[in-house]
């Protein structure tokens, strides 16, 4: 899971808020601080790629969607369509999340039903849309390697 800003804020105002006996010196409060500015550059990668994945994972969505055969478009169409209108224009962060939740709910059912009509191709897909998905959310630690 990638964390969100909100969530890599509350972990910094948690970590300032404790409170620290006095003993809590030296490597313990150089570590504390070595928390925090890990956690600030994860705020900052977040903040700066957070909307555009978002939004690139909402159309990624919906272009998938939009070319499934008339077959599963008819076995989706009301959930399809709620989807589509779920944070239409709100480009908040709780409007793209809201949107990316509907739109994602119903990819996995789509995914579901790819499975039990033995769809590979559909199946293959959406593993590769998934697998994008990752990629366009990751956030990279400071000194981690790549893989």
């Amino acid at each position: 899971m990638t964390p969100t800003l909100p969530d890599i804020l509350i972990g910094c105002l948690l970590t300032l808020n404790a409170p620290l006996p006095p003993e809590a010196a030296g490597d313990y409060m150089a570590a504390r601080m070595g928390l925090l500015a890990m956690l600030a550059a994860l705020a900052a990668q977040e903040a700066e790629r957070g909307p555009a994945a978002r939004i690139w994972e909402n159309q990624a969505i919906g272009d998938l969607f939009a070319h499934l055969s008339d077959d599963y478009r008819a076995h989706f169409s009301d959930t399809l369509a709620a989807a589509a209108q779920a944070g239409d224009g709100d480009f908040t962060w709780s409007g793209l999340d809201r949107t990316n939740a509907a739109l994602r709910s119903v990819l996995i059912d789509l995914h579901q039903e790819a499975e039990r009509r033995d769809d590979g191709d559909l199946q293959r897909a959406i593993l590769k849309l998934y697998q994008a998905m990752a990629d366009a959310r990751r956030l990279d630690l400071a000194g981690a390697t790549g893989g």
